[in-house]
């Protein structure tokens, strides 16, 4: 998981849970859960970057994409706006 999507997560929680739940899902569950962290290079963000370019996208959804493109991952969501990209990347629909 790219880290700006950790930190859209965490203001996410915050936002509808309270500061609190997200720092309960960042010290608690987010350690239990089978995924590795992923740090941006400037390149990495260019990457991002480029995606976002030619496509109407958040940006920190296109973290997402980029990552799972570069790491041959798997995108899990349950946002339509990544249907322009099931091309690309795959994607479990939630």
């Amino acid at each position: 998981m790219n880290d700006i999507n950790i930190g859209e997560t965490y203001y996410i929680l915050a936002r509808e849970r309270g500061l609190q739940a997200a720092d309960y899902f960042i010290d608690v569950i987010m350690p239990s859960l089978p995924i590795t962290l992923l740090a941006n290079s400037l390149n990495e963000i260019l990457e991002a970057a480029r995606l976002k370019s030619r496509l109407a996208m958040s940006y920190a959804d296109f973290f997402a994409a980029a990552t799972a493109i570069r790491e041959k991952a798997e995108i899990i969501t349950g946002d339509p706006e990544f249907k322009q990209l099931e091309k690309e990347v795959e994607i479990e629909w939630i």
